[in-house]
């Protein structure tokens, strides 16, 4: 009789467990379906903004260093007044190596400690180096542009973490029917960005124009004030974006998944959606669920599934391929421009006037890619990717960048000829098509997609692995473009680099078919897990 009634007894306590997994189970569906049908509030723009104004900042250090390798080559070249090719490869590349270093750890620390955690250290790192940057000196044991190189990797490892951070807290708090516009709008902001580094560096040009025609060439002293202003320029906006990066939410998928802390997840949502602020009792009990946690073998077993594997091969060859060409073209705008004689100064070169007006004339050019390729490219990527799709856009920037790159390489020699000058204006025509179709293309779904495409316990680490990937192709474009771009004579070789890029762009066309459509899906439905019964046990309290 014992025996029968302990029996009994046990039976009837595991049905009452599976009854409590199962309200769970339905719990956390119901939860996130609120984030995903939830109407479009204040509390979205405000992530919006805050993680915009992140990417405003990353693009304005990042590419700023384009027009400032001009100046450090008037004030600290050795040859010609301008850097050798290893000394502006240096300042360049430090960056995007710091960026591939910055994406990989905070992509992993974010899924491990918090979004919430990290979000802001990594603005902190690029504000402190941005600063460095500017009040970098030299020595008789130290070289200033070894200094610039060794702040600008540091400041690359906070713009790094920027990406996975911003990318996966804007995708977690979106709803499903806006998700993709309020990535693209964050990852917009990159345009403005770069936009920015070029007025400013038009502003400082023009403020110290009298100062730099009244001093001895190469005007050293003007020049020097310039560049640094320009670079420190950069850390304001991150200053005023730190505090509301520090005092953001936790995302309800990182306690509900990762944390598995179903209660305090669902308090969160209703109080993030209603007033934008999440609210934490210290004194309460932390009751975990038993669900998939994050362990080098589950990460093995998810990703040995080659249905999970080409996702993540496809977004992170996806963004190695594309950033061949656009940080190959980002970053050397000057010198392509100056290739070209794209606003060729007036003045003798080795007179004051030359200094003004070349400066002047590289800052307008950046301008002008800004306005007429760069930012147009974002917001028509705006208005169609939550309708067209990603996939759809990605396919088609790659296949029409393939053509451009194509034509721009085999009729280089024709658009380059000496005093066409009706040909370089088609060359600078077609250089803002890429431009456009970069950002309305791969340029803008590269980001997007990594941010949607996995779980939320790798979520953040499958994004910084593809960013990463990205920021490996913009090394070996910047290391290439240096190495290759004077063979035959200064210049000579940009058609031919152009023909390269035209390679990759259309190896980008065919990992594209890899990943999946994202659009009006939830984020759970897109990682590839049967959602229904994801929570396998009740919650025990947290030791």
């Amino acid at each position: 009789m014992a025996s029968n009634h302990e029996q009994s007894s046990h039976g009837s306590s595991h049905e009452k467990e599976q009854t409590a997994v199962t309200v769970l189970d339905e719990r956390r569906r119901a939860a996130l379906a609120e984030i995903d049908n939830a109407p479009f509030s204040w509390f979205h723009v405000k992530v919006c903004l805050v993680a915009s104004v992140g990417f405003f900042t990353d693009a304005y250090d990042i590419f700023a260093i384009n027009i400032a390798s001009v100046m450090l080559g008037f004030v600290y070249g050795n040859t010609k007044n301008q850097l050798s090719v290893n000394q502006g490869l240096g300042v360049k590349v430090a960056t995007p190596v710091g960026n591939l270093v910055g994406q990989l750890l905070f992509g992993w620390l974010a899924d491990i400690l918090g979004r919430k955690r990290m979000y802001g250290v990594e603005l902190m790192i690029m504000i402190i180096a941005t600063f460095g940057q500017a009040l970098a000196g030299e020595a008789p044991a130290v070289n200033i542009l070894g200094v610039i190189i060794v702040w600008r990797f540091i400041m690359g490892v906070g713009i790094g973490g920027d990406y996975p951070l911003s990318a996966i807290i804007s995708s977690e708090f979106a709803a499903t029917r806006s998700r993709g516009r309020l990535m693209t709008a964050v990852f917009a902001a990159q345009g403005w960005g770069q936009f920015a580094a070029a007025l400013v560096g038009v502003i400082v040009v023009e403020a110290y124009k009298n100062s730099i025609l009244s001093a001895p060439f190469p005007c050293v002293v003007p020049v020097d004030h310039i560049w640094r202003l320009l670079i420190g320029l950069g850390c304001i906006p991150g200053v005023i974006a730190l505090y509301f990066r520090l005092t953001i939410p936790e995302t309800p998928r990182f306690t509900m998944d990762i944390e598995r802390n179903i209660a305090q997840a669902t308090t969160d949502i209703d109080n993030v959606l209603t007033t934008g602020k999440s609210a934490f009792d210290e004194d309460a009990p932390v009751q975990r669920v038993k669900a998939p946690k994050a362990t080098r073998a589950d990460f093995r077993a998810y990703f040995g599934r080659w249905k999970n594997l080409k996702v993540l091969i496809g977004t992170a060859y996806s963004w190695f391929a594309l950033d061949i060409a656009f940080y190959g073209l980002g970053l050397n705008s000057s010198t392509i421009l100056t290739a070209i004689n794209f606003g060729t100064p007036t003045g003798a070169k080795t007179t004051s006037l030359y200094v003004y007006e070349n400066l002047y004339n590289i800052c307008v050019g950046n301008i002008i890619l800004s306005i007429a390729g760069l930012i147009p490219g974002y917001w028509v990527s705006f208005l169609f990717i939550d309708s067209w799709g990603r996939k759809p856009i990605q396919l088609m920037g790659f296949t029409v960048l393939t053509i451009l790159f194509i034509i721009m390489g085999f009729a280089y020699n024709k658009l380059d000829a000496p005093g066409a000058l009706s040909n370089h204006k088609v060359f600078v025509f077609l250089y803002c098509l890429t431009n456009f179709f970069q950002n309305f293309g791969p340029n803008t779904t590269t980001f997007v997609i990594p941010g949607e495409a996995f779980p939320t316990r790798y979520r953040s680490t499958g994004h910084g692995i593809s960013a990463a990937s990205g920021k490996l192709g913009a090394i070996v474009a910047q290391v290439g473009f240096a190495q290759l771009v004077n063979i035959g004579g200064t210049g000579a070789f940009i058609g031919h680099i152009m023909q390269i890029f035209a390679f990759f762009m259309l190896t980008g066309i065919f990992s594209t078919l890899l990943i999946p459509e994202t659009k009006q899906r939830s984020l759970e439905d897109i990682s590839n897990e049967k959602q229904e019964g994801y929570i396998q046990g009740a919650p025990r309290a947290a030791s």
